[in-house]
């Protein structure tokens, strides 16, 4: 022990222990409420959030797994002499349906019907309309209070 003492410190090595600071006493059960009513307003419902993960599962998911299995029909193709392609036609296809992927993504978020009670159409076009309609008017509001500020 007094052989660590008189060794040189890191520059970085705190010279001794420090105390922890005092725990916070949790705060009242009233604004315990309030956060949880906000966060409630805030939240966005369960069978609207299904409907999301069904639609983005869909839409994303299968343009996806075309694209990763599109590498081995690609394979098979021309392993087995059925189909001569070039190397950036398998590129541009998967490419193409990666992309696909993505833009599902987004597709199937917006083209869900964000009321609760309502499940909205099978395509969703009226919802996706009507969302991304709602996400401009949000973007042009928070540009205007961007700039007023």
């Amino acid at each position: 022990m007094a052989e660590d003492s008189s060794r040189d410190r890191l520059p970085f090595e705190p010279k001794r222990k420090r105390d922890k600071p005092p725990k916070k006493k949790p705060a009242t059960a009233t604004a315990k409420a309030s956060d949880r009513s906000e966060s409630a307003l805030n939240a966005i419902p369960d069978d609207v959030s299904r409907r999301m993960g069904r639609r983005m599962a869909i839409f994303c998911g299968v343009p996806t797994g075309l694209g990763l299995s599109s590498f081995f029909i690609f394979y098979l193709f021309v392993s087995q002499g059925w189909l001569e392609l070039p190397p950036y036609v398998v590129f541009y296809v998967t490419l193409v349906l990666f992309g696909l992927g993505v833009v599902g993504l987004s597709y199937g978020i917006l083209s869900t019907s964000w009321e609760s009670g309502r499940p909205g159409g099978w395509l969703g076009w009226q919802e996706f309309t009507l969302n991304l309609g709602r996400v401009f008017e949000a973007w042009r509001t928070f540009r205007q209070t961007a700039k007023q500020k």
